[in-house]
């Protein structure tokens, strides 16, 4: 199986493909670890855990998808550490990822999300295995969970249900993790937390998050190129999921993912459309995401009235 980018790629870029190595590491993430509440302390551990996690993301194979080098899926891992003692940290972690869009430079945000409940230990120099069958340290967990995340709402983002296979690993991990009984796993402890995350695209009730990915991205933005109008129009359409994910479950991380990762870009999206196609979406979000106002306002009023 080839990552669904292939068949979209300029003449230079697929010949870049065909001389590179076509089962390749599958992420390009960027790790940033903040040590500002951290004092009195040796930071190398900190410096060596940014590049052995650096290292796990960039190096390790994840799953048996080609891809070519320039296919590798844009990611961003900032760790803020907040208490450190005893080879043990606490913190959050803000993960981020790309995709590009058709025919264009345009990279639009898949994954934007703050996990507040973490906590690993870690001692300097050793080393992170990856283990498709074993929960090898609560660290590696955390960045398999994530790294299969990216994965698979990429994956949908290209086909309908494409990261159905990466959607069963993160089921796995989720369920070994929650053996250990470490932070940041327990189902129904935390409407925020990874079992949540997971949770969102997979109950019944609030999966449509998976194929409002497939029309806002493959339908929606890839087709903007061809006819802005229509690729909006459809983008218009594929936010029906996200109302009737409110209407299912309001309490669903799926809708604050959701608007941390598109919000701005809707205001974008819609700055230049008609005003009955802006008060249609924005009357749609308005009650959704009622502590928005600001920007909801900016995507009613559009830049002709700005």
């Amino acid at each position: 199986m080839k990552h669904p980018l292939s068949p979209y790629i300029v003449a230079s870029a697929a010949l870049l493909a065909l001389t590179a190595e076509t089962k390749a590491q599958e992420l390009n993430c960027e790790v940033t670890i903040n040590t500002d509440q951290i004092e009195g302390t040796n930071k190398q551990v900190f410096e060596t855990l940014k590049q052995a996690m650096t290292e796990y993301f960039n190096t390790t194979t994840f799953t048996s998808a080609q891809f070519a080098a320039n296919e590798k899926i844009e990611c961003r891992f900032f760790l803020t550490v907040k208490e450190y003692a005893d080879d043990t940290f606490k913190g959050d972690i803000q993960v981020q990822s790309l995709r590009p869009v058709y025919n264009s430079s345009y990279t639009t945000t898949l994954i934007n999300f703050k996990d507040t409940k973490v906590e690993f230990a870690y001692r300097e120099n050793e080393p992170l295995i990856f283990s498709v069958n074993n929960m090898e340290s609560q660290l590696t967990a955390i960045l398999n969970f994530y790294a299969y995340l990216i994965l698979a709402v990429d994956f949908d983002s290209f086909s309908p249900h494409g990261g159905d296979p990466y959607f069963e690993r993160l089921k796995v991990i989720v369920q070994q993790a929650q053996s250990s009984g470490e932070t940041g796993w327990k189902a129904f402890e935390d409407t925020k937390n990874r079992s949540a995350v997971l949770s969102s695209f997979t109950d019944a009730a609030t999966s449509g998050i998976r194929d409002l990915m497939y029309k806002y991205h493959r339908q929606g933005l890839d087709n903007m190129v061809v006819s802005v109008d229509k690729g909006r129009a459809t983008v218009t359409e594929s936010l029906g999921e996200i109302e009737k994910i409110y209407k299912a479950n309001p309490m669903t991380v799926a809708l604050s993912m959701f608007k941390d990762a598109k919000l701005d870009e809707l205001v974008n999206i819609y700055s230049k459309a008609p005003a009955d196609e802006r008060t249609k979406v924005y009357n749609l979000l308005q009650p959704i995401y009622p502590t928005e106002s600001q920007r909801l306002e900016e995507l009613k009023k559009g830049a002709q009235q700005q």
